[in-house]
């Protein structure tokens, strides 16, 4: 018989792990992560293929979070690019 699984226990964030940054628990990949390879094509399915210790059902959990929760998401991964824009930038300065 297969045990059953709350899929709210799927994700989680702790101030110690990514800076509170919500992630597949029991792993260190972040929501942000999954929600970035999904707005860059990917499908769950391949997800999985490039990140082969998650199973389908924590991809899923994550993409769930996401649409949930994609403005803040998003705001995040657009924080993210500006961020490595600008360190970009300024080590081209040196």
């Amino acid at each position: 018989m297969q045990t059953q699984v709350n899929i709210g226990t799927l994700i989680s964030s702790s101030p110690e792990i990514h800076g509170g940054c919500p992630i597949i628990t029991g792993t260190g990949v972040t929501v942000r992560r999954i929600a970035a390879d999904y707005k860059m094509g990917l499908s769950a399915e391949e997800i999985v293929k490039e990140i082969p210790h998650l199973t389908l059902a924590q991809v899923y959990a994550a993409l769930a979070y996401y649409h949930a929760n994609q403005v803040e998401i998003d705001s995040d991964l657009a924080f993210q690019q500006a961020e490595a824009e600008r360190l970009e930038a300024e080590y081209k300065a040196f």
